[in-house]
C-alpha cells in the first residue's frame, strides 16, 4: 500500500458562524471528541500550535460546530458547542479550547427550588423542554408514568433530568434542540430513527480490554419507601434477597420505590461484562446507544450484544483519526 493509498481524516471547524478550517489545519495538534449516552454533556477539545502569536483567543460563550470523518467518505455533523474554557501556554506557545454541547445552556445549569405533584413524568418532562425552547421526545410507556410528588430542591434542571433518568432507566439528555428522555437500549437518534446495528471485527482494531465481573456480586436491589399510612418504612425487591443492594434514598411511594430498584439492576446487570476497543480508522458514525456486534474475539465476546455508552473521536495533526469505545452488554434481561 502505498502512502497515497491511505485514508486522509477530513474534519471542518466553524466559530459564530466562520469557518476557520482553513486557518487551524496547518496549527493543529488534536482534536477530541467526546459523545456520551447522558447525565454529561458531550465535550470538544482543539489543541493549537500558536508559536508565531498570530492566533486570536476565542471568546467565551462562542458557538463552535464541527464535523469530522474521512475525504474519501465525507464528514458527519457533529453538532455546536459552546466554549467555556480557553488556555495558552508555552513555550511552546500553544492554545487548548474546550467547548460543552451548546444545548446545555447556562439556564439548564442553574439551581431552582420547585415541586410538582400528582403529574405524568410525560408532563414533567415536556414542561422543562418547552421551559428552555426545546422539543421534547419521552417513549410513551415512561411518559404514562405517575409522579405522586417530585422535589426539585437547590438542583438545576440538567441535574433533575439526570436523576429521573437514573430513577428509570433512562436516556435523559439534549441533542439537536431535542429533550430525549427515552429507555437505555433504545437506539434511536433525536429524530427518532432508529441507529443501525454495526458489526466490527478484530482486524478494525489496536486495543480492546474485556472485562466480566461476577454476576453473582449482588442477587438484586432493594429500595425503600415511606409507607405513610402505616407511618412506617417499607421495601421493595427487585431480584433475589441473598445479596441486595440496598439503595440509601427512600422514595416517597412503592411505585418509585419499584422503578429506581429495577433501574440499578438493570445497570448491575448491563455492567457485568464492559468492554473497551480503539478503532484504528476512526468511526464518526458510531454513536452512544448504538449497538455493536464484534467478530474475531473470544466466543463470549462474540456472542455478547454490545451497547455503545461513550464514544471518543481523536483526530491528530498528523494525519490520525481512531475512535475509541465504552461498551457494556445491550441485554439486561
Amino acid at each position: 500500500m502505498t502512502p497515497a493509498d491511505y485514508p486522509i481524516p477530513a474534519w471542518r471547524v466553524v466559530l459564530d458562524g466562520k469557518d476557520l478550517t482553513t486557518r487551524i489545519k496547518p496549527r493543529l495538534l488534536e482534536l477530541t471528541l467526546c459523545e456520551a449516552r447522558g447525565g454529561e454533556a458531550d465535550q470538544l477539545d482543539l489543541v493549537i500550535q500558536d508559536h508565531d502569536g498570530r492566533m486570536a483567543l476565542p471568546r467565551r460563550g462562542a458557538d463552535l460546530s464541527v464535523s469530522i470523518g474521512w475525504i474519501d467518505a465525507g464528514l458527519i455533523d457533529k453538532g455546536s458547542f459552546r466554549v467555556d474554557e480557553v488556555e495558552h501556554r508555552g513555550a511552546p506557545d500553544l492554545i487548548t479550547i474546550r467547548a460543552r454541547s451548546a444545548d446545555l445552556t447556562h439556564q439548564m445549569r442553574t439551581r431552582r427550588e420547585r415541586s410538582w405533584h400528582g403529574v405524568t413524568l410525560g408532563a414533567i418532562v415536556r414542561a422543562l423542554a418547552g421551559e428552555h425552547g426545546l422539543q421534547a421526545r419521552i417513549a410513551s410507556a415512561l411518559a404514562s408514568i405517575n409522579v405522586a410528588h417530585l422535589d426539585q430542591t437547590g438542583e438545576s434542571d440538567v441535574h433533575l433530568l439526570t436523576r429521573l433518568g437514573q430513577q428509570y432507566d433512562a436516556v435523559a439528555t439534549v441533542k439537536s434542540k431535542t429533550l430525549l428522555f427515552l429507555p437505555i437500549g433504545s437506539g434511536s437518534t433525536s429524530s427518532g430513527a432508529a441507529l443501525p446495528s454495526t458489526l466490527i471485527t478484530r482486524a478494525s482494531g489496536d486495543q480492546h480490554c474485556y472485562s466480566l465481573t461476577d454476576r453473582d456480586t449482588y442477587s438484586g436491589v432493594r429500595a425503600y419507601w415511606n409507607h405513610k399510612a402505616g407511618a412506617n418504612r417499607k421495601s421493595v425487591l427487585v431480584g433475589e434477597s441473598g445479596n441486595a443492594k440496598r439503595l440509601r434514598d427512600t422514595f416517597n411511594s412503592e411505585a418509585d420505590a419499584r422503578s429506581a430498584a429495577g433501574s440499578e439492576w438493570n445497570r448491575i446487570k448491563r455492567g457485568a461484562a464492559t468492554l473497551t476497543y480503539t478503532l484504528a480508522l476512526g468511526r464518526a458514525d458510531i454513536y452512544p446507544e448504538q449497538k455493536l456486534r464484534l467478530r474475531g474475539f473470544k466466543q463470549e465476546i462474540d456472542e455478547t450484544q454490545w451497547l455503545v455508552a461513550k464514544t471518543t473521536h481523536t483526530i491528530t495533526g498528523s494525519g490520525g483519526f481512531t475512535t475509541s469505545l465504552e461498551l457494556e452488554t445491550a441485554d439486561s434481561g
